[in-house]
């Protein structure tokens, strides 16, 4: 059985130094995909806009800046606490983007959980996909 750590958050699209707007967004994280994070924006289009972007960007994104290309994570301190930095880019655009350190640190904690680090590769059961892939009579 695979199981799944989500958590509704409200991130910060920041458009200028003085101008943001909030963002609720969903951070997924499922032990069947166990190297991604999935996040989903509601910024009031048709749909909702998807991301799907390394775990590791977001453990080593607490403590410095890390990503390159389409998605960047660096820490920021505010007066009133710490925030992530994301900057996620896109042929469609690119956007910035800012949430509350501790929330997002205790549901990467709970992701670390379900799945440690270094562990990721035994919940996607390689070997018995292979077994069924090889297994298969061809033509079938």
């Amino acid at each position: 059985m695979h199981t799944s750590v989500e958590r509704e958050l409200e991130l910060t699209l920041v458009l200028s130094p003085e101008h943001s707007v909030p963002v609720p967004a969903r951070l997924v994280y499922r032990a069947d995909d166990p190297y991604a994070v999935h996040v989903t924006f509601h910024i009031g289009s048709s749909g909702p806009v998807h991301w799907t972007f390394a775990r590791e960007l977001l453990v080593e994104g607490a403590r410095r800046s890390c990503g390159e290309g389409d998605v960047r994570v660096w820490p920021v301190r505010r007066a009133g606490g710490g925030a992530l930095r994301l900057a996620l880019s896109s042929p469609e655009g690119e956007a910035l983007l800012e949430a509350p350190a501790g929330p997002v640190a205790a549901w990467v904690e709970r992701t670390l959980r379900l799945v440690p680090p270094g562990r990721e590769s035994a919940e996607l059961e390689l070997d018995a996909a292979l077994g069924a892939l090889f297994s298969e009579e061809p033509g079938a």
